[in-house]
Parts: C-alpha cells; sequence; structure tokens
C-alpha cells in the first residue's frame, strides 16, 4: 500500500515524499480512509506508530478540498487538543510540514510563554488550532478565540489528558463546540474506561481502529532492572552512563526538584546534561529538547511529562531513576526507545521502597524482567516482588505542570512472590548488549 493508493491529494504525496515517507503506517492505512469518508474515530495506537500523520493528513486534505461555509474566512475550523506543551508544538510542526504546499494556516496555543503573540495569531486567523487545554481556556475566557465554526475535533493522547486531570476542562471546551455537523477523532494509547465514556459523551456512532494490544511494548526494547541502594542511586546512574558518554539517554526523576538536582550531578561530572519539567519555562523547555534531539546534549533528565507523545529518533536507551508510580507510566516511557524496529534499553535503578511499583510494572508488562545487581552497587537486601507499591499521594506523583487531581493507581493485589532469575545466561544476545551498556569500568569517563 502507498500513501497514493490513500486518495491523497498531489500537494500532501508531494510533501510526504519531501520527507522521505513512502508508506503508511498501519495505523495510518486503517484511520485515513475512515477519517476521509467523514467518520468519528476512535483509534487506539501507542507512540510511535505514526498517529500524528493518521489524523493530520485527512484533517489537511478535507480542509483544502471543502470551502469555508461560514461568512467568516480564516475563522477556526479544526481542534487538535494535546496534554502537553511539547507535543502541541510537535503536532503543530508536523502540520506545517505535511501541509506545506497547501494553504492552509496553523497555530498553536499553549502555556508557558506569553499570550500576546497567541493573541495576534488567533486575531490574523487560522485554519487549525493545536492546543493544551488550559491555555485555550484562558483564550476562550478572554474572548481571544472562536470556536464557533469548528467542525473537525481530535483529542490526541485522550488517556493522558484524562490520567491527568483534564476532564473538566475538556466538557468545558467540548461544551462550546458545535455538535450537530462535528467530526470528532479520538486518539488513545490505551481504551480504558475512562476513554470509553468520554467517547460516548461526545461521539456519534464511531468506527473503532485498535493497531496494538493495551500496554504491549515495543518488541525491540530489552528490560533491565538493577536493584541498588536508595543512597547509592546517583553513584549508580553515574556508573552506567559512564560506560559510553556518548549515548544518547532519556533519564526519568519522579520530580520537578529530583529532576533539577539530578541535572546539576551530572552537570558537576562531565556530561552535557539538560533537564525537562514543569516549571522550566516553555522556551527552556523547547531548547532542552532541541538539543538532545540534536546530540548537542546526550542526558536528557525528565519528569513524566517527556513521557508521552514525543517524537524522538533513534533513542538507544530510557533510564527510570525513579520507578513511576503507575506502573502504565512504564509503558509509556519506555515507548521513547526502541521503535520503528530499532534496538533500545530500558534501565530501572530500583530501591527498596520501590519494589511494589516494579512487582506492578511486571504485572502490568505480564513477562520476566532481567533483574541484575552490578558489581561494586550490590544493594544491602533482597529484592521482593510481593512488597506492596506505595500510594501515589504520599510519594510525592507529580506530572510536570499538569493538575493534581489525576487518576490514582490502582490497588495491590496479593499475588504470589513469582521466581526472580538473576541471571539470563541463556540469553546471550541480550547480556551482550547490557555488557556493552555497562562497559568496561576502566574505561569510564567522567
Amino acid at each position: 500500500m502507498t500513501f497514493e493508493s490513500l486518495g491523497l491529494a498531489p500537494a500532501l504525496l508531494r510533501a510526504l515524499a519531501e520527507q522521505g515517507y513512502a508508506t503508511p503506517t498501519p495505523i495510518q492505512a486503517a484511520a485515513i480512509p475512515l477519517v476521509a469518508d467523514g467518520h468519528d474515530l476512535l483509534a487506539g495506537a501507542q507512540t510511535g506508530t505514526g498517529k500524528t500523520a493518521a489524523f493530520a493528513l485527512p484533517l489537511l486534505q478535507k480542509l483544502q478540498a471543502t470551502p469555508h461555509l461560514h461568512d467568516r474566512p480564516r475563522t477556526p475550523r479544526a481542534l487538535i487538543l494535546t496534554p502537553t506543551r511539547e507535543l502541541a508544538a510537535q503536532v503543530h510542526d508536523n502540520l506545517r510540514a505535511y501541509g506545506k504546499h497547501l494553504r492552509v494556516r496553523t497555530t498553536a496555543v499553549f502555556g508557558g510563554v506569553g499570550m500576546g503573540g497567541q493573541v495576534q495569531a488567533l486575531r490574523r486567523g487560522a485554519d487549525i488550532i493545536v492546543a493544551t487545554p488550559g491555555r485555550l481556556i484562558d483564550h476562550m475566557d478572554r474572548h481571544n478565540v472562536d470556536l464557533s465554526c469548528i467542525d473537525t475535533l481530535v483529542l490526541d493522547e485522550a488517556d493522558r489528558m484524562l490520567d491527568m486531570g483534564f476532564a473538566p476542562a475538556l466538557r468545558k471546551i467540548l461544551g462550546v463546540l458545535p455538535k450537530a455537523s462535528r467530526q470528532t477523532l479520538l486518539f488513545s494509547a490505551t481504551f480504558a474506561p475512562e476513554v470509553k465514556a468520554l467517547a460516548a459523551q461526545f461521539m456519534h456512532d464511531p468506527r473503532e481502529v485498535q493497531m496494538a494490544q493495551p500496554n504491549a511494548v515495543a518488541v525491540g526494547v530489552e528490560h533491565c532492572v538493577h536493584p541498588v541502594d536508595a543512597d547509592r542511586k546517583r553513584e549508580l546512574l553515574l556508573h552506567v552512563l559512564a560506560a559510553d558518554s556518548r549515548r544518547q539517554t532519556l533519564v526519568f526523576a519522579r520530580t520537578k526538584h529530583g529532576s533539577d538536582k539530578l541535572c546539576r550531578y551530572l552537570d558537576q561530572h562531565g556530561f552535557r546534561v539538560a533537564a525537562i519539567h514543569g516549571n522550566k519555562s516553555q522556551s527552556q523547555r523547547t531548547r532542552a529538547l532541541a538539543e538532545f534531539k540534536a546530540g548537542k546534549v546526550t542526558v536528557l533528565v525528565a519528569t513524566d511529562i517527556a513521557a508521552r507523545g514525543l517524537d524522538i529518533a533513534q533513542l538507544p536507551a530510557v533510564v527510570n531513576y525513579d520507578l513511576p508510580m503507575v506502573a502504565q507510566d512504564y509503558v509509556h516511557r519506555i515507548g521513547r526507545t526502541g521503535r520503528a524496529g530499532a534496538e533500545g534499553l530500558a534501565l530501572s535503578l530500583v530501591s527498596r521502597e520501590e519494589q511494589g511499583l516494579l512487582r506492578d510494572i511486571r504485572r502490568l508488562l505480564k513477562q520476566d524482567l532481567a533483574i541484575e545487581s552490578v558489581e561494586g552497587f550490590e544493594p544491602s537486601w533482597s529484592l521482593r516482588l510481593d512488597a506492596p507499591a506505595p500510594s501515589a499521594h504520599k510519594s510525592g506523583r507529580n506530572h510536570g505542570n499538569a493538575p493534581r487531581n489525576g487518576t490514582k493507581p490502582g490497588k495491590s493485589s496479593h499475588a504470589r512472590r513469582p521466581h526472580v532469575q538473576r541471571k539470563q545466561d541463556e540469553h546471550a544476545a541480550g547480556n551482550r548488549r547490557r555488557r556493552k551498556w555497562r562497559g568496561n569500568a576502566d574505561s569510564r569517563k567522567a
């Protein structure tokens, strides 16, 4: 199958060819015809599957081919809502790239930057608005934006928006949009009950496409766990990063303050490092991500704000310095590596207090994780996977700049303690990759 066989306009095909795209991904092949036919769509697709193009391409074609039905030209006709600023900026950039040969104007509206430039862009007019819910409501309250002509709504990463507590904001926004003729497209990594409830409330007879099993992870990702005493975590992180100081690595910490502390520690030890979280200004976050993608920064320390939707090509490794409080977030974090068939490593540094969290992750993935102590960093305790997971509110779960009323993690069950195989010598290829990751201690670079 080709993009041409999907009936896309020559201008879109030209833009895709210029970017080197010739064959649609499964989610694109399944979704584009349904969207082009005008159906509401409930689409399940993991990050990295090309889902942005799955809604962007037919949306651009629709706007180009269909004349504006209202007497107010450049009044927005399409609204795309995303959970984070980074994803909004990324979707905006993709729309501009795909539509470079079309006369379709797009603008992005998100927090962390001044409202003045966004107000001017909205006054000049746009066909598509890409927005985060909070900042869009700010503009709505100030009467800066007219949503009365929206005929296409896209909810991108809908499950993440609900996790981050945006349900009231979504209902407020959807409450002012036209209902009779609106096409609604909902993209989500999972079809959780909350997502289904949202779809039932705002969609009309949606077609459903599910391209991946829930909680599926990339086949090429190797999962490895290093038990360690909590007070030696930083040293162990330094040890594994120093094995190859040129390797691009995304490191997840649980809190904004912890991310900054870790960033300073790594910087003091000679790493080119940056941090990205909700307390950073949008310009700081944009610069850090751009420098990481360009290779100017080799280690990016982030809270879970970076776990969903960010397109970081060919990222070889993700390190969970802190395990996520919700097991599902582990899947989203490691979705940054092992993309497009590439191999990747998901490495977790686990303290005694995080044993229950690790157990929840293992149960979610339904697979064993290679558990190996690093020589010189052996913990003073034995790993137990039957320990209860701590509650999110007691451990300070933080979603960057997200509201604090997100969903709570599931309750732990009293599962039997599984047998943990500390050495997996039969997996020779996996061991070779881990040895390469850890490297020779004599060749470490500080």
